[in-house]
């Protein structure tokens, strides 16, 4: 299996027709058909459903063409490490992170680099701790912030020295709305809903005193902007970390969990890891600021 021949693959896969992407690569049909054939052939799956206006994916092509992102990914990110002028200090730092506040000292530090160093860029890409840990482990990002790891014995980390504050969004003219802070009790009998890596021992569960099986849970979400939508719509109470939603002027409100809940998080990257220049300077930058902080 060539990388071209998987760089054909996601072309004909987004552009969904064998002509629109012969154009796009510049190709002629027939030549691009045989690559598509012959890929097929080597997997000995059928990739494609071929229609009258259009093609759309298999099972099995949809999973070649999320590996295959992932590989045209890690290629790119592998030439521009390997090929940077070691004079300069340009290129791209990945970092995959949950939705949460202390987003900021990554921000100050990046900001706080790019002044130094105008040609470094950086990616994020949003996701839970699954989503996170994953490409971390594939190598398709330098950096990651988690939420209460129970196990970092893969990685090195730095603790952030803020935490987010667990609690309940909901509408404003909810009967819970009224009360300054939510305790246990007060959702056990609530339609809920909760993040998708909502897992039982959690810290959270553990605060809910309640097996799952027991709670009304009616939708879970993995971006707090699609769960706040459901909020919004009156589906239920979604548990949340605080300053993730601004309410200030609209139909929600937050109300933090009482006893207080906390989340821990920190900074984690691959044991052995061989940073580049950038991803070095920008580690550099937020120990900096975390000892400002604490300080």
């Amino acid at each position: 299996m060539e990388l071209r021949v998987l760089q054909y693959f996601l072309a004909v896969a987004r552009e969904q027709s064998i002509s629109g992407a012969a154009e796009y690569l510049h190709l002629s049909q027939p030549t691009l058909s045989r690559q598509l054939k012959d890929l097929e052939e080597e997997f000995g799956k059928q990739l494609f459903i071929r229609g009258n206006r259009k093609i759309t994916l298999t099972e099995e092509g949809m999973i070649l063409r999320k590996r295959a992102e992932e590989i045209i990914d890690l290629v790119k990110k592998t030439e521009q490490e390997i090929t940077l002028n070691d004079e300069v200090v340009v290129g791209d730092i990945y970092i995959g992170a949950g939705e949460t506040d202390a987003i900021r000292l990554l921000a100050r530090s990046a900001r706080q680099l790019q002044q130094e160093h105008p040609g470094i860029r950086i990616h994020i890409s949003s996701g839970d701790s699954t989503d996170v840990t994953e490409k971390l482990d594939k190598g398709l990002i330098d950096f990651g912030i988690l939420f209460d790891p129970k196990d970092l014995s893969r990685y090195n980390y730095l603790k952030i020295p803020q935490k987010d504050i667990w609690g309940v969004l909901m509408r404003r003219d909810a009967p819970l709305a009224k009360k300054e802070a939510i305790c246990a009790e007060d959702l056990w009998d609530k339609p809920l809903i909760l993040s998708r890596q909502h897992r039982e021992g959690s810290f959270l569960s553990l605060w809910l005193n309640r097996n799952e099986i027991d709670l009304n849970i009616v939708a879970t979400y993995s971006l707090l902007y699609n769960g706040s939508i459901l909020v919004d719509e009156g589906i239920g109470y979604a548990l949340t970390l605080d300053k993730i939603i601004n309410t200030k002027g609209s139909d929600l409100c937050f109300r933090p969990l009482t006893p207080l809940l906390e989340a821990s998080l920190y900074l984690v990257w691959k044991k052995y890891q061989v940073f580049t220049k950038a991803a070095e300077l920008f580690l550099e930058h937020i120990q900096k600021n975390i000892s400002h902080d604490q300080a």
